[in-house]
């Protein structure tokens, strides 16, 4: 995979990290990642559609992921999923100090933060099981499919990658995530697995003339991307 993968193949551009946007991308994805674990902490129901907050967001995190990956590269995606891996550990760690700080004698929700905090840190875990696994395999398609496509097919490696990456997540976040915002039956599960997928694939397809407009500003920006197999 590391051959298959490497940034610097000759038959693949991709620009460089030390530029402006990189930073700004890594930080509204990672921003994004802990946004959607504090959401997801509450399950909710639309009739037959079971989900959790988190959906309000979370789908952004693969534009992006997808932007990073397509202008960057895997190796430089990957930066960026290991970067929100560790902030939403140092996110964790903060809410269980928090809950053992005295509390003020005004302060009367310390029974409810450490609620969130518990759960918060049960969808952490499953966050950053399905993170790394959709991310990675996010970054790792669109990449194989660049290698393929060169400059042509935005589509098919945008839709491709989502395609997979959430799949790949869904799978292993609701697997986890279930139990911890209350699901207990094994219909439930399946419907909450299913329609997260279906949701999120939705979602970003929807957001492709977005992501297309994205990728092709940073692209134009970029002084060191430079197409080349067009």
């Amino acid at each position: 995979m590391t051959d298959q993968l490497d940034d610097h193949d000759p038959h693949v551009s991709f620009a460089r990290v030390g530029s402006s946007y990189y930073p700004v991308l890594v930080a509204v994805f990672t921003a994004l990642v802990i946004i959607s674990n504090l959401t997801a902490t509450k399950g909710v129901e639309f009739g037959p559609i079971i989900t959790d907050g988190g959906f309000i967001v979370f789908p952004l995190t693969y534009v992006i992921g997808d932007v990073l990956s397509e202008v960057y590269g895997f190796k430089a995606a990957r930066r960026a999923i290991f970067t929100g891996f560790a902030m939403n550990i140092l996110a964790a760690l903060a809410l269980w100090v928090t809950i053992y700080l005295p509390a003020a004698d005004f302060y009367e929700n310390q029974e409810h933060f450490e609620n969130i905090a518990h759960s918060y840190t049960g969808l952490i875990i499953a966050g950053l099981a399905g993170f790394i696994v959709g991310q990675t395999l996010n970054a790792w398609s669109l990449v194989l499919i660049k290698e393929r496509t060169k400059e042509k097919h935005l589509w098919a490696r945008l839709v491709g990658s989502t395609f997979i990456g959430q799949l790949g997540d869904t799978i292993v976040f609701c697997a986890i995530a279930a139990s911890v915002i209350g699901i207990t039956s094994f219909g439930d599960f399946v419907t909450y697995t299913a329609q997260g997928w279906l949701y999120k694939t939705a979602i970003e397809v929807v957001l492709l003339p977005i992501t297309y407009r994205v990728i092709a500003y940073i692209k134009r920006r970029e002084p060191t991307y430079q197409p080349v197999g067009v």
